[in-house]
């Protein structure tokens, strides 16, 4: 079942964590460069869990990790790192959080370098899958080929967050993900 034909099968609440992440973020594009770091860490606390942990830990991830503002992550140290491995509101992994850290360390550096983590994205795209996840892997950490994916299509940089009969897609379209750039749709 796709992730389109779940939230149908909800009730029309958009209170639901599920149904407010499909039809106000999931494959629409994303400006923020916190914003985008945010989506990275979430889609790599995923990573053998259910997203609906991950929703339902939403707020919790957001205040452990300062709203994601990147140069605050990228300077944390073993004190952080000690108190989110003690806070039970985010998933407590050292290798997730270490990986937040690091990647967070790494945006700097492409931030010097490109001006921001949306501008390293962009200079990329478009690139097929199997490419992104090799630049993916060249520079962060705990980045496979289902967490880079996962990223790429909820912040739309690669099709398929919506299915083609999802009323939502109107509207994700209409905010002119990049991977809709240059087509004629």
């Amino acid at each position: 079942m796709s992730y389109c034909q779940f939230v149908q099968t909800l009730d029309g609440d958009d209170r639901n964590p599920h149904k407010h992440y499909h039809d106000h973020l999931y494959g629409y594009s994303v400006a923020s460069d916190d914003e985008l770091f945010a989506r990275l860490v979430l889609e790599i606390n995923q990573a053998g869990l259910s997203w609906s942990t991950i929703l339902n830990k939403w707020d919790g991830f957001y205040q452990a990790y300062h709203d994601f503002e990147i140069s605050k992550v990228a300077a944390f140290d073993a004190q952080d790192v000690a108190r989110l491995l003690q806070d039970a509101s985010i998933v407590r992994n050292r290798l997730k959080v270490h990986a937040a850290i690091y990647n967070a360390q790494q945006i700097v550096l492409l931030q010097q370098e490109y001006g921001s983590f949306k501008a390293w994205l962009e200079h990329h795209h478009p690139l097929a899958k199997s490419e992104w996840v090799k630049v993916f892997k060249q520079q962060f950490k705990f980045v496979g080929g289902e967490i880079v994916s996962e990223f790429l299509m909820s912040t739309g940089y690669l099709p398929g967050a919506h299915d083609a009969d999802c009323p939502i897609l109107m509207l994700v379209e209409g905010s002119q993900p990049p991977y809709l750039r240059g087509t004629s749709q």
